[in-house]
């Protein structure tokens, strides 16, 4: 650790960039990881693109924190290599979150070489596929095979919040709607049956509906349902027999993920189309009364949201464990071509981290 805290986080941050690891291919970037962690934890878990690093004995008393990252990112687009720029890292997963990534490296080297004393036990999960299905998941699998992930206290889950802590996260529900008709000419509509008349009748209800604010704990989640996709038609005169289109409706933590599904049939409850659930994400609940969730927030002064989308604590939660969101990079600039984590936010971060780690006193 002899450079500047600044310059090993970027430099962290930029090596990582460079190991491109779309989703599905992570296997360089966990070599670099498992390569360079330190031989202070046990690598309690190393199989299908999860790496789990626990402290080698619990101390009685001291409450299991786990740090938690991604290290896949979403297709590259001419931004990897990364680059230096200014104040900041730029490249793919530079912001969501290899960012996050880099100052969970920079803590467990910290914890290793004594630079950081802490009264709690920490663990380091790197993990792949979270920019995919939740079908095709690594962590629930992962909870499966380490029955002692059960005894953590928190997961610190370093997804991009632009160092605010954001607690719980929607529910992610998408569906399948088909509307079916009898095909005819354009100009004899009445010898057929529109489908798209049918789908537009069903989709009206999605059309017109208010944003739902749920407020938990004093804190506002909105729950929406949209329209994302619609195909049908095959030519200007001929009437449609089928359209299929897409509804995705995020919901908050009140709902169940069987209630969110009643609910999206109650809204599309139109005789005329069928409805297919694809894949529904339950949500995570909101856990700003875990006092370790207190702890971190005190450390750093950090404001408090809720998590407008959907992200791991809510595998987690399935687990039976709690989790927070927090970490360096901006969520404005997750995915987007110019990818980029600001080096004061990384510092920041690291700074809140260790802060928290060392009994909860507050980051500079």
């Amino acid at each position: 650790m002899s450079a500047a805290l600044p310059d090993r986080l970027a430099e962290r941050t930029l090596a990582l960039v460079d190991l491109a690891s779309e989703s599905y291919d992570e296997q360089a970037i966990l070599a670099s990881i498992r390569e360079g962690a330190p031989d202070a934890f046990d690598l309690t878990d190393d199989r299908d693109s999860c790496l789990l690093y626990l402290p080698p004995e619990r101390r009685h008393g001291a409450s299991l924190v786990v740090f938690a990252g991604h290290v896949d990112t979403v297709p590259i687009a001419r931004n990897v290599p990364g680059r230096r720029e200014g104040g900041a890292i730029v490249g793919r997963g530079a912001s969501d979150m290899k960012a996050g990534v880099a100052v969970m490296l920079e803590a467990m080297q910290a914890l290793a070489a004594g630079a950081v004393a802490t009264d709690l036990d920490v663990g380091f999960l790197f993990f792949g596929r979270e920019e995919v299905s939740t079908d095709d998941s690594a962590l629930r699998p992962l909870f499966g095979r380490v029955p002692r992930l059960a005894e953590t206290a928190l997961a610190i889950v370093m997804e991009p919040t632009a160092n605010a802590l954001e607690v719980g996260c929607l529910g992610n529900l998408n569906a399948r709607v088909i509307a079916r008709g009898v095909a005819a000419h354009s100009a004899r509509p009445w010898l057929g049956d529109n489908a798209i008349h049918h789908a537009i009748e069903a989709l009206a209800s999605i059309a017109d509906l208010p944003i739902r604010d749920v407020e938990i704990d004093g804190l506002t989640y909105r729950e929406v349902v949209n329209v994302t996709r619609i195909e049908g038609g095959v030519a200007a005169n001929v009437l449609p027999d089928h359209v299929e289109a897409t509804v995705n409706f995020r919901y908050a933590p009140t709902l169940s993920p069987a209630q969110a599904e009643t609910r999206i049939r109650e809204l599309l409850g139109h005789r005329a189309v069928e409805v297919a659930i694809t894949s529904n994400a339950r949500p995570g609940p909101v856990t700003v009364r875990n006092p370790l969730v207190q702890r971190l927030t005190r450390a750093g002064d950090l404001p408090v949201r809720p998590k407008q989308a959907w992200t791991p604590v809510a595998e987690f939660a399935e687990g039976g464990i709690d989790a927070v969101n927090f970490g360096p990079g901006d969520p404005a600039y997750a995915h987007r071509d110019d990818e980029r984590v600001e080096l004061d936010a990384l510092v920041r971060s690291y700074r809140v981290v260790e802060a928290f780690l060392g009994a909860g006193e507050r980051a500079p």
